[in-house]
């Protein structure tokens, strides 16, 4: 590591680095950095970015593990909503194919089919065993239970992905994740946010890595050190506020010798369009809806004339679905149970407090709840909204808004058909995708609204899609520049239906 250290830059570029690991995809050199300097420590913290690949370090780290004979299991603990992610997507995408692993999603009805994988998966072997786990399942006696058999069944890496749902020391789940990391050797917390948006924060995250890397045995002691305090009184109930933090210099450099902060501005060489997707899985009602308006899509095509346009209509009411809500006959919209929204504000609570972010969505009804719920829990002054509904005056006032740097407003939430051409958001280098409309201009147009004469920084695209539904087969079809309508042609609507 230390030879590393003094190569030049021209030096590392030129190096194949394979030759330190054999590698699925190929790292981005601030990515090899992270990787080869977290590789062999038993704790640490991924202060990544949305965009900067926090995701693939991990992997490249428990496969290195694995090959060097350290671990021989995996416990992946993320978010509601996007922890299949790491079993549809990344570990596909990113561990080696030499090797061999077997896999399981906990939940909590089980089928006896689901009780044989799980129980499978507790009997060690030659594979890399990788157990996948939402966060709330720890609030769970079953989840607890089988997470603790899961860990103790032979050497396990563990990783809590968007660390901050563990920030409260208090919280059931947060104890249960704490306990059960004392069982495990290698461990890793994986964040975008920096130390010094919410310090306190710090603290459950940081015990969950070792209890004496902050040197506190409580937080109460750890807030006495780091937070303003005011004592108040409400209701004739007395408690502590924190009105302020202190030497965040001094904790900064506390935590640096265990973890990485990683800045999209700093990666020279990312692509200045970085794209993200995030799976976001149905729950049973939602799910049960689509499955019904799929079959009746079927039928009126396979009876009817297979035009473009009556194509279209089908796969519009499917992605309302996807996207959340039913439109009935007489126009009234019912909202379905989903987990879109959840994980829209998952990935926010990921990023820096001071960003800004671009959310396009296509539908009206949508934009409407993703106000609401950014207002709730930001404040009525953190969203504009750009849509036909609203008037060309308040239009260009909301523009104004985002763009300066001294307002409040932190949200743009519209959608592409309005605000997709000619004008400027540049504040932002975060756009996601909440739904996308069947238009390919209209998509281009969008992403150009943040990348354009005047952004700064590389900008990462998120898109949030239903995996194997319309919405997927959409998202897919935009990336590769193609025509939504030219793809359903003939007989082709049958492969996105």
């Amino acid at each position: 590591m230390e030879v590393y250290k003094i190569m030049t830059q021209s030096a590392i570029q030129k190096t194949n680095f394979n030759d330190f690991y054999k590698f699925k995809s190929k790292p981005y050199k601030h990515q090899f950095d992270v990787w080869l300097r977290s590789r062999d420590e038993e704790n640490f913290a991924l202060f990544m970015e949305m965009g900067t690949g926090k995701s693939k370090v991990a992997i490249d780290t428990f496969a290195y593990l694995y090959d060097e004979g350290k671990i021989d299991s995996v416990l992946l603990i993320a978010p509601k909503g996007v922890y299949r992610n790491w079993i549809d997507r990344e570990i596909p995408k990113h561990l080696p194919d030499h090797i061999r692993y077997t896999s399981a999603v906990w939940t909590a009805a089980k089928s006896k089919t689901k009780i044989c994988e799980l129980n499978c998966l507790l009997k060690g072997g030659y594979d890399l065993r990788i157990l996948v786990m939402n966060v709330e399942a720890f609030s769970t006696g079953g989840g607890k239970a089988y997470a603790s058999k899961f860990v103790n069944s032979g050497k396990c890496f563990i990783t809590v992905d968007e660390s901050t749902t563990i920030k409260n020391h208090s919280a059931s789940r947060t104890k249960a994740i704490l306990s059960i990391g004392l069982q495990a050797k290698y461990k890793r917390i994986l964040s975008g946010l920096p130390v010094t948006n919410s310090p306190m924060d710090l603290y459950s995250q940081c015990k969950f890595l070792d209890e004496y890397l902050l040197g506190y045995s409580s937080y109460y002691s750890f807030r006495n050190r780091y937070a303003i305090t005011q004592k108040m009184n409400l209701g004739g109930r007395g408690f502590t506020k924190v009105v302020g933090y202190q030497r965040l210099n001094e904790l900064e450099t506390l935590i640096k010798p265990f973890s990485e902060r990683t800045r999209k501005i700093e990666c020279l060489d990312l692509p200045d369009k970085v794209y993200e997707t995030v799976h976001v899985h149905m729950p049973k009602e939602q799910q049960k809806h689509y499955d019904t308006m799929r079959q009746q899509a079927i039928a009126v095509l396979e009876e009817g004339e297979c035009a473009p346009v009556n194509v279209l209509s089908q796969l519009i009411r499917l992605h309302q679905i996807a996207c959340g809500h039913v439109v009935v006959e007489d126009g009234t919209i019912i909202r379905t149970s989903n987990f879109r929204l959840n994980v829209l504000t998952d990935i926010i609570e990921d990023l820096p407090n001071d960003s800004k972010v671009i959310i396009w969505a296509t539908y009206r009804d949508d934009i409407r709840v993703i106000v609401e719920e950014l207002q709730e829990i930001y404040g009525k002054k953190s969203v504009v909204e750009y849509h036909g509904g609203v008037k060309d005056a308040d239009r260009t006032h909301a523009i104004e808004s985002f763009q300066s740097t001294l307002s409040s407003f932190r949200f743009f939430v519209g959608n592409p058909q309005t605000g997709g051409m000619g004008i400027t958001l540049t504040a932002s280098s975060t756009v996601i995708y909440y739904s996308n409309t069947y238009n390919l201009e209209d998509r281009i147009q969008s992403e150009d609204r943040a990348h354009r004469i005047g952004q700064t920084n590389k900008v990462t695209y998120i898109d949030l899609i239903c995996p194997n539904t319309v919405d997927e087969k959409i998202v897919n079809s935009l990336r590769n520049k193609k025509s939504v309508a030219s793809n359903v042609l003939g007989d082709q609507w049958r492969n996105w239906i």
